[in-house]
Order: C-alpha cells, then structure tokens, then sequence
C-alpha cells in the first residue's frame, strides 16, 4: 500500500473529506446525519479505522457494516451510486498517485455492492415465474 501512496495519513484525510462533503450533499447529508448526530467524531475514527484495516490488512477493525446499515432511516439502493460519485470526486482531490485511487474506487465500489445485496436484495425476484416477458 505505501509503494502506492496509500498511509494512515491519507486515510484520514480522505475520510475527514469525504465525510464533510457527505453531509453537504442534498440526498446523502440528511440520511447519515439524522443517524449520526451527535456521534459524528466516533463514526469518523471508526472509519478511519476501517479503512485503514482493509488497505493494510490488520483486521483490526471489529465492526459489522451490515448490521449498522439495518434500518437507517431513509436509506434506499439509489443511494448508493451517489455515495460513490462523491467518494470517487473526493479520491480525485485528495489521493495521490492513479494506483492508489484505483485501489480505493475498486474496493469502494465492491463495499457499496455488498451493501446494497445485503440490505435490499430480494431473491424472489430472480424468480423466473415472477418475471413478465
């Protein structure tokens, strides 16, 4: 990670940056704030934490992403998309090397579709009887 560019340093900052634009965003500040207010600081070193264990691979992030997902007020699958247009605008401006952004936009990505199967993800509805032609 650090041959590309990527250190606790840059996570921070990353997170610091993205976070602030988030709760400017029209769509995306209402949702995280109305579930975050007043926890803010402990969201963003749990983040920074996060982060920090999938580039280096520590494991010392104990969290369950799913879990704290569950029933956010507001929270659809569109959503998504928008989380990584921002996150994406935010690597342009903050990270430093294309390795390094490809690796976070990659990992991003593949968490926002995790995500998004797990929370809203039906399988009746790959049901083929269920299926109009």
């Amino acid at each position: 990670m650090k041959l590309i560019g990527i250190d606790e340093l840059l996570i921070g900052a990353l997170v610091e940056a993205f976070y602030a634009r988030v709760l400017s965003h029209p769509q995306l500040g209402p949702v995280f704030d109305a579930r975050l207010a007043g926890r803010w600081p402990e969201h963003m070193e749990k983040m920074k934490s996060f982060w920090s264990a999938v580039a280096f691979r520590t494991g010392a992030y104990g969290g369950k992403p799913i879990q704290a997902h569950l029933g956010v007020a507001n929270m659809t699958p569109e959503l998504f998309p928008q989380w990584l247009e921002l996150f994406a605008a935010t690597l342009d401006d903050v990270v430093p090397t294309a390795e390094a952004r490809a690796w976070f936009i990659t990992t991003a990505d593949r968490i926002a579709r995790s995500l998004t199967l797990s929370l809203f993800y039906n399988p009746a509805l790959d049901d083929p009887a269920l299926k109009r032609n």
